[in-house]
């Protein structure tokens, strides 16, 4: 992005990276309320936000709930979804199988990736190292409890009340992504002018497996 003339800011939201580990308030207002702190108090002036999973879906909520901020949206991999009461217990089983902590960079990339070794790279780019050995950057019941929404509800008003461009990325792979042909024909229905594209033989980590692909689309989009 920077080489086509873009300044990029990368936010680590609460309960990730090295922002607050452990917050009390998980809401999705709340990771939106940190967007719009960053924004404003970076002054930026109407930035495209970008977000994959649920960070795209962060990034669209708060399009929705502060029309006039973004001047772009792109979503990669995230959508309004539906509601899904099975998400956490599936995410909480994924992170409780993982052997944590992982004694070496290698071993975590082999895990991690699943045979795809870019895929793997980008999430042990993640982890922390302490003294027996590679941890994740976040605890996983923040992350689960963060996703209550998303288990309860859809968010196809907030879908409908977006006002500037928006591009749809999508995971077209032997894996597939988590966004499906029905989910996105109602996107584009609700938005007509919406710009999707999907990107062949990756899953939901689009932006690892393919992220030459991903930057060309994004480039494109807001030039």
């Amino acid at each position: 992005m920077r080489d086509a003339g873009h300044r990029v800011l990368a936010l680590d939201q609460r309960g990730h990276g090295g922002s607050e580990r452990r917050p009390g308030d998980v809401s999705r207002a709340a990771y939106v309320a940190d967007v719009v702190a960053v924004v404003t108090e970076l002054g930026l002036r109407r930035p495209a936000l970008i977000g994959q999973s649920l960070g795209g879906h962060t990034a669209l909520l708060t399009a929705a709930a502060h029309p006039g901020l973004p001047r772009a949206l792109v979503l990669v991999e995230a959508g309004p979804g539906g509601s899904d009461p099975g998400l956490q217990a599936g995410i909480a089983a994924w992170f409780a199988d993982r052997p944590v902590p992982f004694p070496s960079r290698e071993a975590a990339v082999a895990y991690l990736g699943g045979g795809k070794r870019a895929v793997g790279e980008g999430w042990a780019s993640g982890l922390e190292e302490r003294g027996d050995g590679l941890w994740p950057r976040f605890d996983a019941d923040v992350m689960v409890r963060s996703l209550d929404e998303l288990a309860r509800r859809a968010f196809w008003d907030e879908w409908a009340a977006i006002t500037c461009p928006v591009l749809a990325v999508l995971g077209q792979g032997g894996h597939g992504g988590i966004i499906g042909a029905e989910e996105y024909a109602e996107m584009a229905r609700l938005r007509p002018g919406l710009r999707g594209a999907g990107v062949p033989g990756t899953g939901h980590d689009t932006h690892l497996e393919r992220p030459e692909v991903l930057h060309a689309l994004v480039t494109a989009f807001l030039g």
